[in-house]
């Protein structure tokens, strides 16, 4: 379905380990910045950082309602590269393209490091634009 987002893999020629990869991803959550593109205004915690593991955990807060949304990022199978991405509003079924811009920006991000990191775009996510009423992520 259109709202499953595209994995993100690190390059293994930059990045020798899941270790050294999951280093990078933490570092470009830490310099997130909580307001662009009007998201995200309550700031954000990294609930849990395991890079033995390849997991991280991250609560994003609105700033007005206090809404809190959920991000992970882990690695299923320890033998490739690649890290599956899971964002979710915690309340309601429509999240008004918040969790798409803030995915997009993180994987605009990691792009600069080296990262294939496809992101959420209107062209594979039709369903969930319209259904969250966006015409631009």
């Amino acid at each position: 379905p259109d709202t499953n987002i595209p994995p993100f893999k690190w390059d293994t020629s930059k990045l020798s380990s899941r270790q050294d990869a999951f280093q990078q991803l933490h570092e470009v959550v830490k310099a997130y910045q909580p307001g662009q593109s009007n998201i995200d205004g309550g700031g954000f915690n990294i609930v849990t950082f395991d890079p033995e593991a390849g997991y991280i955990y991250v609560q994003f807060e609105s700033l007005k309602n206090g809404y809190v949304d959920d991000l992970e990022f882990a690695v299923i199978n320890k033998e490739d590269n690649v890290v599956q991405v899971r964002s979710a509003s915690r309340l309601g079924y429509l999240d008004f393209g918040v969790n798409a811009k803030r995915i997009n920006y993180l994987a605009n991000a990691l792009r600069e490091k080296g990262w294939d990191a496809p992101g959420v775009l209107l062209e594979t996510h039709q369903g969930y634009a319209e259904e969250n009423r966006v015409t631009s992520l």
